[in-house]
């Protein structure tokens, strides 16, 4: 264990606080256990986090034993989690679960990125029902700056990319829906069908590719919890 400055308490619950409950380290260990290993991808799941500040929580989880580092091939710095972080999955997913069901959704959905967004719905959208081949998804959220409005998914060979500029590559499918629309049927919030027939979400494009968003969309890990609060 680094020395820091801590609760001066023996508790176990104190000295996993120490390590655990550090501004950004909680959405770190999120990333790290959604499978993310190369520091820039641990970016785009913390844009709002300064490079710096996320250095310094990295080579602090290294000090206390929840991550190693090692050279992949390349030469590029990766991140694996130790037994030790393996073992606070359960913690991360309890504090996702209890968000999900305790937290007033309206209030999440004050919290819009729509960078954030589109890297977890890379990450789990389920290639299966799309074409074989390469197919392009993109999404455009007409509300936001130009230089915000549109992201492209590329999926190949079961692979799956997130683009912030135009690959050049013939759009199969174009989504168009406000960013809290989409924010809200990813998290559970809103139902797929029902913001589609109020026409709230349009397509342009495949139908066939239109009609499997319920499939291969790959919702939020907790989009299925029920919410509690009032």
């Amino acid at each position: 264990m680094p020395e820091r400055s801590g609760y001066g308490q023996f508790c176990p619950v104190s000295m996993a606080a120490e390590v655990f409950c550090s501004r950004w380290t909680p959405l770190i260990m999120r990333e790290l256990l959604a499978g993310t290993s190369r520091f820039n991808d641990l970016r785009r799941g913390v844009p709002r986090m300064s490079p710096a500040l996320l250095s310094k929580r990295l080579k602090e989880l290294e000090k206390s034993g929840i991550i190693s580092v090692s050279r992949g091939s390349g030469g590029a710095v990766e991140y694996a989690l130790t037994p030790a972080g393996e073992d606070l999955r359960e913690v991360v997913l309890a504090l996702g679960v209890w968000g999900a069901r305790w937290v007033e959704s309206q209030l999440s959905l004050r919290n819009l990125d729509p960078t954030l967004l589109m890297w977890d719905m890379r990450r789990r959208l389920v290639p299966d029902p799309l074409p074989d081949g390469r197919c392009t998804i993109q999404f455009r959220y007409p509300e936001l700056s130009p230089t915000k409005q549109n992201y492209w998914l590329v999926v190949e060979e079961g692979e799956v990319d997130l683009c912030y500029y135009d690959p050049g590559f013939e759009v199969d499918l174009l989504v168009r829906s406000p960013l809290r629309t989409m924010t809200a049927v990813w998290m559970g919030v809103a139902k797929l069908r029902s913001e589609i027939d109020s026409g709230a979400i349009e397509f342009d494009g495949d139908p066939a590719i239109a009609r499997a968003m319920q499939q291969w969309l790959g919702f939020s890990p907790f989009a299925e919890v029920p919410a509690r609060a009032a």
